[in-house]
């Protein structure tokens, strides 16, 4: 059976090393030895590739605490477990804030031991994921590994090609916008502007000069001419954004642009012919405002040529582990807090979550963690308190189960069921075969 990780026992006390070296193997974990700190190091200098060290807290010379710094500053990714005497547990407590995992009081049952050592090479695995999952996000640089968001991109990615106008509808927070700049870079129009307006953020009054510009004299504060927002999008894209949210008065003019490809500006004596492809989003339901009469039909038929509906995060579950290593890699290299993870109690908390804020809320979460963190781990103590306050969902008498162990479980499941078949598991999953092929990493199934 191929070995289950690489463990590094640090002890000076040799029959207990021996018991910890035979346990630990037997368990079919590759093992290494070490009678102290400085031993230790070495040995670790020599092999590089240990995924979990178990050591004695009070060894003579250098200390455990000693050890732990060491390691911290050569690999602070390796999860360290601390063994201690029963007196000594305010001390291991000390080592688990300067970064060790987690500590294990002397006498133990050896299960609470390997119980603790698979729980340190979990996230040890998962923190690796993550690193390995930053700069993944291909040439559209979107998150997109679950069905429910492959779809819609692949969708924007076929319509690129044309100018037919593109109308995003989906939840606030849902990346419309990043989507939208994604459709542009993947255009012929790609070396021109694209342009982005708030339709809901602009008074009234000023959205329309804004959009499509004035001549000097037009109004009390015109002084000189002014391009509008389509002018300067010559060439480019033009993304309105919150469309539901445009005034009736404006709305017939954009119509005008749509079908005739020119703009009046306030004032002017004609029309200005403009090129530009024009991508709209909302978050609000088109039809029903089309019934109410509040958004004019002809228009809603010029801008529904090709619809795109954006996911919730809430249904592209398959996406958080990706976009919180994105996240975590976007926002780490801005804060100065490279090659940070999150501990596997984290993502159960945040996987309970149901995200009404979508994409953005999850943002503002990591962001948190990382500048509240003290540690290159976020825990879930640095998660905000109405997320990780919130209950877990009902399951049944026992022990309760995190959505880890549930997925964890559920996939083994169903890799039985398909007869070790992964492509068939990843098709009754309705995952692709590379996420599955992480997650049977990440939960160590065979």
């Amino acid at each position: 059976m191929k070995p289950r990780g690489t463990v590094l026992v640090v002890e000076d006390d040799e029959p207990m090393r021996q018991l910890l070296e035979d346990e630990l193997r037997e368990a079919h974990f590759d093992v290494m030895v070490a009678a102290n700190g400085v031993e230790a190091l070495d040995r670790m200098s020599d092999r590089g590739d240990v995924d979990v060290v178990v050591t004695d807290l009070v060894m003579p010379a250098m200390k455990g605490r000693e050890l732990l710094s060491e390691i911290r500053l050569r690999d602070p990714d390796v999860p360290v477990v601390i063994i201690t005497a029963f007196g000594s547990i305010e001390s291991a407590v000390e080592s688990m804030r300067a970064g060790a995992y987690h500590y294990v009081a002397k006498p133990f049952p050896i299960e609470h031991l390997l119980t603790t050592v698979e729980g340190a090479l979990r996230q040890r695995r998962f923190g690796q994921e993550l690193l390995g999952l930053r700069g993944t996000q291909g040439r559209t640089g979107i998150v997109a590994e679950s069905p429910a968001m492959m779809t819609p991109l692949q969708t924007l990615l076929r319509a690129a090609p044309v100018d037919s106008p593109v109308l995003l509808i989906g939840e606030s927070g849902t990346g419309k916008e990043l989507l939208a700049r994604a459709l542009h870079a993947e255009s012929p129009r790609r070396k021109a502007p694209f342009v982005a307006v708030n339709c809901s953020a602009i008074p009234e009054t000023l959205l329309e000069s804004q959009l499509f510009g004035y001549r000097r004299g037009a109004f009390t504060d015109a002084r000189e001419d002014q391009r509008g927002l389509f002018q300067e999008a010559k060439g480019g894209t033009m993304f309105l954004d919150e469309i539901g949210d445009m005034p009736p008065a404006l709305q017939g003019k954009l119509l005008r642009v749509l079908q005739e490809k020119e703009v009046h500006p306030l004032g002017a004596p004609a029309p200005v012919p403009v090129d530009v492809r024009i991508v709209s989003a909302t978050n609000r339901n088109l039809e029903l405002l089309v019934e109410e009469g509040r958004f004019r039909r002809d228009l809603y038929y010029r801008l529904e040529v090709i619809v795109v509906r954006v996911p919730p995060l809430r249904e592209r579950v398959e996406d958080l582990v990706p976009l919180v290593a994105h996240l975590l890699d976007k926002h780490g290299k801005r804060l100065g807090r490279l090659r940070c993870t999150l501990t596997l109690e984290a993502l159960d908390v945040l996987q309970r979550h149901d995200w009404p804020g979508n994409v953005r809320e999850l943002e503002n979460v990591i962001e948190r963690g990382l500048v509240l963190g003290r540690d290159n781990v976020i825990g879930v103590e640095d998660l905000p308190p109405a997320i990780r306050m919130k209950p877990r969902p009902h399951s049944a008498p026992g022990r309760p189960c995190s959505l880890a162990e549930l997925e964890r479980d559920h996939i083994r499941r169903t890799l039985e069921a398909a007869n070790g078949n992964r492509a068939a598991a990843a098709r009754m999953l309705g995952l692709d075969r590379k996420t599955l092929y992480r997650k049977l990493k990440l939960y160590d199934i065979a």
